[in-house]
């Protein structure tokens, strides 16, 4: 009989444990994930904004900053914007490190490493693959034998 490589060792306790493990982790993530809100603040304090999850929450235009050219209050609001997504970004990121950890079990390692995430991606592919065709391959074999 045809071995299937290292699928034939595999310890299923164990990656079901593994799997439930990080189901786990991944519910305790998205229960914080409402509490992050991203914040910013122009220089001269005219435009604030707050963001979460779903967008933008809020966006303060303090009066002064009306007098502005809308040009210019526009750069303000767009750089306040940024801001305040990116600070939404750094809070998901320690959330994610605290959670999961800085090892591969963290999802934001393939954030940080596209083409070493897609590398991953290919591995498994082949070794599909391989698995696929070892299976087709010894059905063939029963399918001769019983000359069906």
């Amino acid at each position: 009989m045809q071995e299937f490589g290292d699928f034939a060792n595999i310890d299923i306790e164990k990656l079901l444990k593994g799997a439930d493990q990080q189901f786990a982790r991944m519910e305790e993530f998205q229960k914080k994930m409402d509490s992050f809100v991203g914040r910013a603040q122009d220089e001269q304090g005219l435009v604030t904004v707050e963001c979460g999850q779903e967008g933008v929450r809020e966006l303060q235009l303090h009066p002064k900053g009306l007098r502005l050219s809308s040009g210019e209050l526009a750069d303000l609001i767009k750089t306040a914007l940024n801001d305040a997504a990116a600070d939404l970004q750094r809070q998901v990121a320690e959330s994610m490190s605290e959670t999961f950890g800085d090892s591969e079990d963290n999802p934001m390692t393939y954030l940080r490493n596209p083409d070493a995430a897609l590398n991953q991606i290919k591995e498994a592919e082949s070794a599909y693959n391989r698995t696929f065709e070892d299976v087709m391959g010894e059905l063939d074999r029963i399918r001769r034998r019983l000359e069906l």
